[in-house]
């Protein structure tokens, strides 16, 4: 398939896992691909038709940088895929500290607001665009609240944001992963070693989320890349504002 010829996309969190699943088969549809990860580790995929920028894109300058470093090498922007976030600390809600349950909700919902704040500028002026958002099903989970809350702040957002600009040209929608089998992160996001405590309460999130999804399974990385793609494809030309649970049959 070519869905994407011609188009430029911009993923963020493409360093690992499902970031940068979704960047080769953009660029294997035939995209021009903008890389962006915090991590260096996103050099790795520099090539031919992919521009790989490391950014902090819990900062709004950062966000705005690497939009406008995407039009000035490729013209224009016509995908923007919202990958960045995830847990950072799995416990029981009484055992977060303040500090903790704001690292959460910066690194999981503050980098696809401010990218999609950033983005619109450039999509609206083409009058063309689609935006997709990964949210998670953890909105409705255990060991995971402050997680969770940063995502279904996603989800409104995604919702709000599909609303205001659908008469012009640009869709909003997002994609909910469940459980999702990955290689070990190369740089986690929690370098801290685990207690026996923690593992246990990280096992209770493995059990519910199975427990939870109709299929009693974990998904593939694939899996995911799948409906994010199809999301940000003329297939789905008219749907907006809706977000695609993902996770085997539970809804979040």
């Amino acid at each position: 398939m070519n869905r994407f010829d011609g188009k430029v996309a911009l993923v963020t969190g493409a360093a690992q896992g499902i970031g940068r699943a979704v960047c080769e088969q953009l660029k294997t549809e035939g995209a021009r691909v903008v890389a962006v990860d915090r991590s260096p580790l996103v050099h790795e995929m520099a090539g031919e038709g992919i521009l790989t920028l490391t950014a902090d894109l819990e900062s709004y300058e950062d966000c705005s940088g690497v939009m406008d470093a995407a039009v000035e090498k490729f013209g224009k922007l016509d995908i923007l895929v919202n990958n960045v976030g995830g847990t950072i600390w799995a416990k029981p809600f009484e055992y977060y500290d303040t500090q903790q349950i704001e690292a959460e909700v910066r690194r999981s919902l503050f980098p696809t607001l401010w990218c999609c704040h950033a983005a619109l500028p450039h999509m609206l002026k083409q009058r063309s665009g689609a935006i997709v958002n990964v949210s998670s099903i953890a909105t409705r989970g255990v060991n995971r609240v402050p997680y969770g809350a940063a995502k279904g702040g996603v989800n409104a957002l995604t919702a709000c944001l599909a609303f205001e600009i659908a008469d012009r040209g640009v869709r909003v929608n997002a994609t909910a992963p469940g459980g999702t089998e990955a290689p070990p992160r190369r740089i986690p996001r929690n370098a801290e070693k685990q207690s026996n405590e923690e593992k246990v309460w990280y096992q209770q999130i493995v059990d519910q989320t199975i427990s939870s999804s109709l299929m009693k399974r974990y998904g593939s990385i694939q899996e995911q890349v799948g409906a994010i793609l199809f999301l940000a494809s003329d297939d789905a030309s008219y749907i907006t504002g809706v977000t695609l649970p993902v996770g085997g049959g539970d809804l979040g």
